[in-house]
């Protein structure tokens, strides 16, 4: 029970912030975290490419990512399963580079800068490691892999949750996003390690 209570929360998260880019087309972007983005940084053509290409594609993967551990869809649908793990992987190695792009721009100067630029590369390694596993043949690898570049990928969830209760805490949204930058996918990471450990090597 609490399996699949913890499993419809992270469809359910998935699909919301996998869809919240779409905001950013329907009104006044100068919203949320843009809000301290200055205005020659919002009018920059490069950043403007490097931002819409990481939070488009990057909610493609949270969009798509979630139902590729489902083990029903796995061994029923092992076709669609594969064309959406194609889809899954070009948009995060995509959205991974625009991220370390755009990491450098962050908010609050290098703290978090590193913090979302180690996060892109993490993200990156993980899914292209994945990538070139399951080309080998090598599914335990695979699936590893494949938590570990989720559990990054899911830090736009979680950065989401984190970040308010940190304002509320310090009372300041710098201060805030700077630990958040490390705290939205480190834990992530964590709970992907010690979901790996139960699965057995070949």
């Amino acid at each position: 029970m609490v399996k699949k209570g913890l499993w419809i929360l992270l469809a359910t998260f998935s699909m919301l912030i996998g869809l919240y880019p779409i905001i950013y087309f329907l009104i006044d972007r100068k919203f949320g975290l843009l809000n301290s983005k200055s205005v020659e940084l919002l009018t920059n053509t490069f950043w403007n490419i490097g931002f819409y290409t990481h939070i488009v594609l990057g909610g493609i993967a949270l969009f798509t990512g979630w139902i590729q551990f489902s083990p029903k869809m796995r061994n029923r649908r092992i076709k669609l399963h594969r064309k959406l793990g194609k889809v899954y992987v070009v948009a995060v190695l995509l959205s991974a580079l625009a991220g370390i792009y755009i990491g450098f721009f962050a908010t609050g100067g290098v703290v978090s800068s590193a913090g979302f630029i180690c996060l892109g590369i993490i993200w990156f390694y993980t899914t292209l490691k994945a990538y070139l596993s399951i080309k080998n043949g090598e599914i335990v690898k695979h699936q590893k892999m494949m938590i570990y570049s989720y559990a990054a990928c899911f830090a736009a969830v979680t950065l989401r949750i984190w970040l308010p209760v940190l304002i509320m805490i310090y009372g300041d949204f710098s201060k805030a996003y700077l630990v958040v930058a490390w705290l939205c996918w480190i834990p992530n990471l964590i709970v992907a390690y010690l979901i790996t450990r139960k699965i057995a090597d070949q």
